[in-house]
């Protein structure tokens, strides 16, 4: 899994200290019918990150990124004139990923 960040702050100051991670995510939630309680699906991810070196491959998760919100090749190399010196990539190798249904009662 990739991610992007500043290059300086925190969360780089804790990488530096401890490179194990974990990270998650879940849906909005459904209520059943008849019931308050939110019904949440969740993925946890389990693992070690690091900063990302390699310049090209750096580029390369920056892109992917970009096209996922936009298609337009002029507007994205433009985008990445702009902020790629300002740009830090994080890779996430996974060691163990979990996920289940959580009632929220």
């Amino acid at each position: 899994m990739y991610f992007h960040c500043a290059k300086v702050g925190h969360k780089l100051d804790a990488i530096s200290t401890c490179d194990k991670v974990s990270y998650c995510v879940m849906d909005e939630g459904r209520r059943r019918d008849g019931e308050w309680a939110l019904n949440i699906n969740s993925v946890v991810v389990f693992g070690r990150i690091r900063v990302v070196k390699d310049e090209l491959k750096k580029r390369e998760i920056c892109t992917n990124l970009c096209r996922k919100f936009i298609d337009d090749e002029d507007y994205i190399r433009k985008e990445l004139e702009s902020v790629f010196p300002r740009v830090c990539c994080l890779e996430l190798s996974i060691e163990h990923l979990t996920g289940k249904p959580v009632n929220k009662s």
